[in-house]
């Protein structure tokens, strides 16, 4: 699932390449996911001229200039490309062409990335707000939920993944399975630093390893949530969970909080 690092390579390869730009055309699949029918988002959108492409949490949020905003949902498996660029996926969701010859799709095999017309805002920070920050995770840590669980609810923080959580304690030390209401403050500083440091280094690793990518994941650059490395940074055996079809890659180098 590509995460908030992704999204901001993303956003921004997107605005220069789009902004300014007329949507001419909007193709639906009969299966793509949609909050209002194809004729709404058509008579919203076609013919707009897109102000800008940015990111909001886990999602891409497309302006136009009618004040109308499509939001973008890659979901586990969705993958944006440029039409341009190679033939139509299979398994394409929407199409969005502009002037200039300009199109980019949606394709997912699993059918879960979806549009919404105009989303409802949501009271959740971005994880790279400056208010996420160390008083907010006191605040927030409240709680008996795992922290790992608690760092992947949009609801708290948006913009996180199991493979960026998984970074992010790894470099706080706090093991993923900790109790939330268990950990020191100690802990939670280092933790509110952990977060933007982790997040901003992955967007400059993706932007030197790919730097007009729209889509897919980058993940070869991080040091323990990464099938190919077997020992981390300082040593220790990275070691796996799975759960409910999500994997957690830790050592013992982290300390359980309960």
């Amino acid at each position: 699932m590509p995460e908030l690092p992704d999204l901001e390579v993303f956003s921004a390869n997107l605005n220069r390449e789009l902004k300014g730009r007329i949507l001419e055309d909007i193709k639906v699949s009969r299966k793509a996911k949609l909050n209002v029918t194809k004729r709404k988002l058509s008579q919203a959108l076609k013919g707009q001229r897109l102000t800008g492409v940015y990111r909001e949490g886990k999602m891409l949020y497309f302006y136009f200039r009618n004040k109308n905003v499509l939001a973008l949902h890659m979901m586990l498996r969705g993958k944006l490309y440029r039409l341009e660029d190679e033939n139509p996926i299979p398994y394409t969701l929407f199409e969005f062409d502009f002037d200039g010859d300009k199109k980019i799709g949606l394709a997912d095999y699993l059918g879960s990335a979806h549009a919404i017309l105009n989303p409802e805002e949501t009271g959740a920070p971005d994880a790279l707000d400056k208010k996420v920050n160390q008083k907010f995770w006191k605040e927030k840590l409240q709680s008996r939920a795992s922290i790992k669980n608690l760092l992947l609810d949009q609801h708290v923080v948006r913009g996180i993944g199991s493979a960026y959580a998984d970074e992010i304690l790894w470099e706080s030390g706090i093991s993923p399975f900790s109790i939330s209401n268990k950990i020191p403050v100690d802990a939670i500083k280092r933790l509110a630093k952990a977060i933007p440091k982790i997040l901003k280094h992955a967007v400059k690793q993706i932007r030197k390893e790919a730097p007009k990518i729209i889509g897919g994941e980058i993940r070869d650059f991080l040091l323990v949530h990464n099938a190919r490395h077997k020992k981390s940074p300082g040593g220790a055996v990275i070691k796996v969970t799975k759960k409910g079809g999500r994997k957690t890659y830790y050592t013992n180098e982290q300390q359980l909080f309960k």
